[in-house]
């Protein structure tokens, strides 16, 4: 007996696939008529989506989804650039800060030392004739008054020295000991600044000392240099050393 075979007949998926894109493109037409367009199309391209396993009776029409997934990511660049900018202009700033700073401070700095140098060159004007004068008629007296204007280490040498070497010996010969600042002609007293910072001054003056004494006939004329370093205490401007040059 011969055998029969059941079967789709060749042709027949291509007629069902043909039969249904062309019922999928009448419909799609029919609806462009009916209805507005509800999304935009978007050209240039291409979708790839996977049919069913038995083919489609309507094919889908791409979405607007599908294009957003296959969009390409936005530049990540940006953010990054940004924090840079960021970074930089922070940097800028703290030392466009700090240079304020410094000179801001430097400024300070230099009037607080213009004013100690005024204020420094005054008292030296007035503590040096004390500090070089004595008589020996009232040496206590001249010591104590000298004392008044020094400061620090300075003062307790001086104390020393005026105790065991300046006192006795002016007692001895009865040394009498007149200082005075020396003026030039225009009659300011003869003092200039060497150094200055807020808290010491360095000044020069030149001294005049007049001695006399049993050691000497008449009176002698000394004209010294002196140097006075002169330093800020909680008492006003101080002299803390004297050399004489």
């Amino acid at each position: 007996m011969p055998k029969t075979i059941t079967g789709r007949a060749p042709g027949t998926a291509a007629r069902r696939t043909m039969t249904a894109a062309a019922r999928a493109a009448a419909k799609r037409a029919e609806r462009g008529h009916l209805e507005p367009a509800r999304e935009p199309t978007v050209a240039g391209r291409t979708v790839l989506i996977d049919a069913p396993k038995n083919g489609w009776e309507d094919p889908p029409e791409p979405s607007l989804e599908s294009f957003e997934e296959d969009a390409p990511p936005q530049d990540s660049g940006r953010p990054r650039r940004r924090r840079l900018l960021t970074v930089v202009l922070g940097a800028l700033l703290a030392a466009g800060l700090a240079a304020v700073a410094v000179l801001g401070w430097q400024y300070l700095e230099g009037r607080q030392a213009e004013s100690a140098r005024a204020d420094a060159i005054a008292a030296a004007r007035k503590a040096a004739p004390v500090v070089l004068s004595y008589d020996y008629r009232h040496l206590d007296r001249d010591f104590a008054r000298a004392r008044i204007h020094l400061t620090g280490d300075f003062r307790d040498e001086y104390g020393k020295t005026t105790k065991t070497v300046v006192g006795p010996t002016a007692e001895k010969y009865h040394g009498v000991v007149k200082a005075k600042i020396a003026a030039p002609a225009t009659g300011a007293p003869a003092a200039s600044v060497v150094s200055a910072s807020p808290d010491e001054v360095v000044v020069l003056l030149f001294v005049n000392q007049v001695t006399e004494s049993t050691q000497v006939s008449g009176a002698r004329v000394d004209l010294n240099r002196v140097r006075m370093t002169m330093s800020r205490t909680g008492d006003g401007w101080k002299v803390s050393a004297v050399d004489a040059l």
